[in-house]
């Protein structure tokens, strides 16, 4: 059957490259959500022009909204791509971010951005996001850990990009004119993008690749459907530790700009480039992680994770200061929090494969994606909960460490695939 397939003229195991390809930068638009902090400042400046003193739960709300939004429109998706395929599915999810955004640009009030941003935003890239995972994970049988990393990668190196752009714009047209350039941008790329994407014929399998025979004492994957997942072990241990992953790191991303203004103190440019900075360690975690995942199994990489997320944490909360030493700190612990973030972004969906199977990938990862807007909405509240009740957010960090010793702990003892069908 290799013999009979083409992508756009290539031989199968060189044109899937140009899928992955096509997946990251689709998901570099999807992923300037992590841009958000940037947002921060400049929306508590506008509201409070108009006359109406925002706190910072409140600005923080939009952020935490459409990573809900983002992560319900997940499962509810995946039987859609099924039926209509990549290509479709992925259009609908890029007008809807686009038009989220763009309807962004008209906000009278934060209950506004949450609607509009928020919902109808985080919907487009929930329906979205999916569709580049799927197909990479079953173009590439034999190296999936790496190319789901490399299709995800563009969501994490979003912010690298986009934040700095939208610190341009906000700087020489406003806010809401930031929001409206990108809607308009997002809708063009994603719809030419989406065009190529397509699942390989059932069957196909890399030209001299067989499965490998499992190793003595490793599992042989399942292939469950939801249904089944949803009564293995297994897929609550995932499900809990990519909660974990991503409360730390979603409220590392949402907080970093002012984190670095107001606890080093350092100053707001700087603070803006290093939003883009941590991008690279959130884009090159996730085919790290990914493929740690393939050589160290999910359990083992999913430790490792919380062991830098801890280190991470505890270093903020015992060195962040004003100064040279705080700002290495505030920069080495950051980078490390966006990584794990990247990382849990490979993890979980190569881990939903490799446990459960790919016959109902789009709907089982769609479950196991919840954890992500749980954590979206834990992680910002957290922080902006911290920051309100004591004026600072350098309490949050000591909530990540009890969470990254919980995240070992169900990690070692529930992450295991569910026993191999006979």
């Amino acid at each position: 059957m290799s013999d009979d397939v083409k992508i756009y003229g290539m031989e199968p195991e060189k044109g899937r490259w140009l899928l992955v390809f096509l997946g990251m930068v689709i998901n570099l638009c999807l992923g300037s959500i992590y841009s958000w902090s940037v947002f921060v400042g400049p929306l508590t400046e506008y509201f409070s022009g108009m006359g109406m003193e925002v706190s910072a739960s409140q600005v923080l709300m939009p952020f935490s909204v459409f990573l809900a939004a983002f992560a319900i429109a997940m499962p509810l998706t995946g039987k859609y791509i099924e039926i209509y395929g990549p290509r479709k599915i992925t259009l609908v999810g890029g007008i809807l971010t686009g038009l989220g955004w763009f309807l962004a640009s008209m906000a009278t009030s934060v209950t506004w951005l949450y609607v509009a941003y928020g919902i109808i935003g985080g919907l487009g890239v929930g329906i979205a996001y999916g569709c580049p995972v799927a197909v990479s994970a079953r173009w590439f049988p034999d190296r999936r850990g790496l190319a789901v990393g490399l299709t995800v990668l563009g969501f994490g190196f979003s912010a690298l990009l986009t934040a700095n752009i939208a610190g341009y714009l906000i700087g020489s047209t406003g806010v809401m004119n930031t929001f409206r350039v990108f809607g308009i941008a997002f809708v063009i790329i994603i719809a030419i993008l989406s065009m190529p994407l397509v699942f390989p014929p059932s069957g196909w399998t890399p030209r001299g690749w067989t499965p490998p025979a499992p190793r003595p004492g490793a599992h042989v994957t399942c292939e469950c459907n939801r249904s089944e997942m949803l009564r293995s072990k297994g897929f609550y241990g995932l499900w809990i530790c990519y909660f974990i992953g991503c409360l730390a790191g979603l409220m590392a991303i949402s907080i970093s700009k002012p984190v670095g203004t107001e606890i080093v103190q350092i100053e707001a440019g700087l603070a803006t480039f290093l939003v883009g900075f941590f991008a690279i360690f959130n884009g090159g975690g996730r085919p790290v992680f990914g493929n740690l995942t393939d050589k160290l199994t999910p359990r083992n990489a999913a430790m490792v994770s919380f062991v830098l997320i801890a280190l991470a944490s505890v270093l903020m909360m015992m060195f962040a200061t004003p100064g040279s030493t705080g700002t290495y700190v505030y920069i080495i612990s950051f980078a490390i929090l966006w990584g794990c973030l990247g990382g849990w972004l490979a993890i979980a969906p190569t881990s939903t494969a490799s446990f459960f199977g790919t016959c109902d990938y789009p709907r089982c990862y769609g479950m196991v994606f919840l954890a992500y807007g749980a954590g979206a909405i834990v992680g910002p509240r957290l922080a902006g909960y911290v920051r309100d009740a004591t004026g600072s957010y350098i309490g949050v960090f000591q909530y990540v460490v009890a969470f990254a010793i919980l995240g070992i702990i169900v990690a070692f003892l529930l992450m295991k695939p569910p026993v191999a069908k006979e």
